[in-house]
């Protein structure tokens, strides 16, 4: 599951508003710091946009959504870490995936849904 945590005007390239929600995974993270060398923990996170009114994406933070954030390759691009300005270059991405993303052993494995006989 994905919990919309926040929402953001933005500008399309043809000047119109529009709102992305960002999306935050409930998996825990943990992760190594290059600086310390001790584990943090962290979420994934990501951006989507949508249709909605400023008034709608307001509802919307809260809610809960089936589906997960995955790790997706991309081309590399620099990102500024807004912790401390420093620019790195990123050869990833987040995305949402609307359908929980499992292993093929997991998928294999799984037990198909008991059906009730009436």
């Amino acid at each position: 599951m994905v919990t919309v945590t926040a929402f953001q005007p933005r500008t399309s390239q043809e000047g119109r508003e529009f709102f992305s929600l960002e999306l935050t995974s409930d998996d825990l993270e943990m992760v190594i710091s290059q600086q310390t060398g001790r584990f943090y923990a962290t979420a994934y996170k990501c951006w989507i946009t949508s249709t909605f009114t400023k008034a709608i994406c307001q509802k919307m933070v809260g809610k809960m959504l089936p589906g997960t954030i995955i790790r997706s390759e991309c081309e590399p691009y620099e990102f500024t870490v807004p912790e401390t300005g420093e620019v790195i270059s990123r050869t990833h991405r987040y995305e949402y995936c609307p359908i929980e993303q499992r292993s093929m052993e997991q998928t294999v494995l799984a037990q198909p849904p008991l059906l009730e006989v009436l």
